[in-house]
């Protein structure tokens, strides 16, 4: 049967209810009318296919299946190609354990370095997030499984994720913050794209018409399916209008009683429902097509590693490195043997094998001098000083543990733990040639850097870590990773430092995110954007440039092999409100001693363009810039004036609300719940200081979250603060759909939050 003939024969309810999952991971099958369920499985950077009893969370074990760096690491390959081929290899997986939808990749921006789940995004850049997310999404669907673009939009950050509101402007949010989803869209073409909690500007993305059905597939192209996040639905009415088609996850037959009689009412047309119920259709008839594949895991787990070792970055090397077989090294810090390799939360991987640098170096003299946890003792210091001293390199591990960064919550600061930092200090003292590996999922603060001799940082690097870790610091592989995030010396030295973590993410810095904010307010920071060392040297030269493409060639002048990326940057000689030069270009290659290669990018009118009220290209002049040359074009467009003479033409420090909303144009205030007022979309936590029976549900929420957990309520596991934010910590709404609830239990318990008791038990008993 075509997609069209199913539809026929259903009713409206069950179109309806085929618009919401028939659990937690699969879509709702109709076995009369052959239409199979699809599958759905969470997998930035693998997969974690729950079977039986499933949760968002991991807290119920996983399949097994190869954990491949998270995006911190892979997007610092800067290798598309690369990207690709662990896309392909995590879409064989899929269809070796009957998944049919992989969710991932994610394209939200690194706005600001605290963010929990920066580990799993790309890059503070929109071009580059959206050129490597192509790339997966390529790989993922090359055997036909489909992959999940995810969370559109604006989502960057964790704190009150499930009900913030992102108050963005129209050109930040076009240029900074949908241009990455736009690449990835118009160039690899998901099946399906996820959706993201947050509101913009006041209105739910799953509620949003202009960003799913205008932007999205009318501007875009986009004829796929479009996916909430799990419990992200705010009102089905709104969402079939939107174009949000499917549901996730199901259960409670959220407001299907609303679309029922919303229909009936006219304020609904069936054929939009439809629609929507028409696309899923078309995705679970599609994925059913898939070749059977046998995954080949030892590969997998070596493409891990040469991940792993394609996006480490090389921050210092005081000619330490690399090392040689002959020279005596002590591994230490407890990330030796048990290492930090991928990130906490919905994407956290079952490894069938993880390679520890203990285990890949077990000649090494190893001394754990800290704790998984980063507290030490003077006794461990101690062991670890002697360890150092009696050895020719000491490499010290070290970064943020499991507890400091993970999906549903931010960090508080960019710091490491201060018993890593007296380790790193001892060490440094009791040997001039200290390395340092760092493994962590966000830029943190280094003022130590200058008491160490290298520094390599691995991000989050798999199940292979181990083993790329050798590899690099033995030069059997050459460093080749930059960074996809500028590392500021201190988190003050953040542009939205003083105004990120509130409820609504106030994006009052505009499009001056990451580099382009300081390279404008000329800030200096410990390591830039797109900065990385190698073990070997490389010259540009010949560069040419035109408005649709520019060429360079690279050579190789050092005496062992290796990578250089070379990127390509557009500067408008120009003055006001537009940063200094934004990344239009780049390209991974690979070089013999005395090799050259040449280099060809091509441009299309967008590497010049700004937003106003549609994309226009300023007249002027242009520089690009590759490496240490530059060449200068001239363009004739549009006279647009871009002078402003308050601080988004002239940025320094913080912007204030008044200037912001001038450049907003409205004002902004924070909606502040009040009871009385609260509704659906107000959490259990927001409630509970003032209502007793939300102060009674958050007690039964923390103690049946804690059974999992051995009875204990232990806010330093990530795991277990993790589902306390995402149950309670989420509104009403997302608790029933997440939840499977059916009826006007939540309902009713709103009612109760907002004084009415008597209404709120009418509630739960009618439904």
């Amino acid at each position: 049967m075509t997609a069209e003939e199913i539809l026929k024969q259903l009713s409206l309810k069950e179109k309806i209810a085929l618009c919401e999952g028939r659990n937690f991971w699969e879509t709702k099958a109709v076995e009369r009318l052959g239409l199979p369920s699809a599958f759905l499985c969470d997998g930035p950077h693998g997969l974690r296919k729950q079977e039986g009893s499933a949760d968002m969370l991991g807290v119920n074990q996983s399949r097994e299946a190869t954990c491949f760096p998270t995006a911190v690491t892979t997007g610092a390959s800067w290798d598309v190609a690369l990207m690709e081929r662990i896309g392909e290899a995590i879409g064989e997986e899929a269809a070796e354990q009957g998944v049919d939808v992989v969710l991932g990749p994610g394209a939200n921006i690194k706005r600001n370095p605290l963010c929990g789940r920066n580990f799993e995004y790309v890059s503070e850049d929109p071009y580059l997030a959206g050129k490597m997310a192509a790339g997966m999404i390529c790989g993922i669907q090359k055997n036909g499984t489909a992959a999940s673009l995810k969370h559109f939009a604006c989502n960057s950050q964790e704190f009150s994720r499930f009900n913030s509101d992102s108050v963005v402007d129209e050109r930040t949010l076009r240029e900074i913050y949908l241009t990455a989803f736009e690449i990835a869209v118009k160039e690899a073409k998901p099946k399906t794209v996820m959706c993201a909690y947050n509101k913009i500007n006041d209105t739910h993305c799953s509620d949003s018409e202009e960003l799913l059905t205008d932007i999205l597939r009318r501007e875009w192209g986009f004829d796929g399916l479009v996916v909430t996040d799990w419990g992200a639905m705010n009102d089905r009415v709104e969402g079939f209008k939107a174009g949000c088609d499917l549901n996730m996850p199901g259960g409670s037959d959220y407001m299907m009683k609303e679309c029922l009689e919303a229909v009936k009412d006219g304020s609904l047309e069936e054929r939009t429902v439809d629609v929507c119920a028409r696309r899923i259709i078309e995705m679970a008839l599609n994925v059913q097509k898939r070749p059977h594949i046998a995954s080949d895991k030892e590969a997998h787990h070596a493409l891990a590693r040469e991940a792993a070792e394609q996006g480490a970055v090389l921050l210092k090397n005081n000619g330490v490195l690399p090392l040689n077989e002959n020279q005596s090294v002590a591994l230490i810090g407890a990330m030796a043997e048990v290492p930090r390799y991928q990130g906490s939360g919905s994407s956290h991987i079952n490894p069938f094998r993880v390679v520890s640098p203990l285990e890949a170096m077990p000649n090494c003299t190893y001394a754990p001098g800290c704790d998984e946890r980063g507290d030490t003792t003077r006794a461990m210091l101690a062991e670890a000083a002697k360890a150092a001293e009696s050895v020719d390199v000491a490499v010290v591990f070290a970064g943020l543990p499991e507890r400091y960064e993970s999906e549903g919550f931010d960090r508080s600061n960019m710091k490491m733990p201060e018993g890593q930092l007296q380790l790193l200090e001892e060490v440094a003292k009791a040997n001039p040639n200290t390395v340092v590996v760092l493994c962590c999922g966000s830029a943190v603060e280094c003022s130590w850097d200058d008491q160490v001799n290298a520094i390599l940082y691995m991000g989050l690097g798999g199940q292979a870590v181990g083993e790329a870790v050798k590899n690099l610091l033995y030069g059997r592989t050459v460093p080749s990773g930059k960074l996809t995030e500028s590392w500021p010396l201190k988190y003050e030295d953040c542009v939205s430092s003083s105004y990120y973590g509130t409820k609504d993410a106030q994006y009052r810095e505009g499009v001056y995110v990451g580099y382009r904010y300081y390279e404008k307010a000329n800030i200096p920071v410990r390591w830039r954007f797109g900065y990385g060392l190698s073990y070997t040297t490389f010259v540009y030269s010949d560069l040419k440039a035109e408005k649709s493409k520019v060429m360079v060639t690279v050579t190789n002048s050092g005496k062992v092999a290796g990578a250089e990326v070379v990127q390509l940057y557009v500067k408008n000689n120009g003055s006001g409100y537009r940063p200094i030069r934004e990344l239009k270009g780049f390209s991974k290659v690979f070089l013999d001693p005395g090799e050259s290669k040449t280099v060809e990018f091509a441009l299309d009118d967008r590497a010049y363009a700004i937003w106003d009220n549609g994309w226009v290209i300023p007249s002027g002049i242009y520089t690009m810039q590759v490496g240490d040359l530059s060449a200068e074009i001239e363009l004739i467009g549009e006279k647009i004036s871009l002078y402003r003479n308050d601080w988004y033409g002239k940025p320094q420090g913080t912007p204030s609300q008044k200037v912001w909303e001038a450049m907003l144009g409205r004002k902004y205030k924070e909606k502040i719940p009040v009871k009385g007022e609260f509704t659906m979309d107000n959490s259990v936590m927001e409630m509970k200081e003032h209502s007793l029976i939300m102060k009674i549900m958050f007690w039964a929420v923390e103690s049946t979250v804690a059974k999992s957990f051995d009875g204990k309520k232990d806010y330093d596991n990530p795991e277990f603060k993790m589902m306390i934010l995402s149950s309670a910590g989420g509104p009403l709404r997302s608790m029933q759909i997440s939840g499977g609830m059916k009826g006007g239990l939540m309902q009713g318990l709103l009612e109760m939050a907002n004084g009415h008791y008597f209404r709120g038990i009418k509630k739960m008993i009618t439904g």
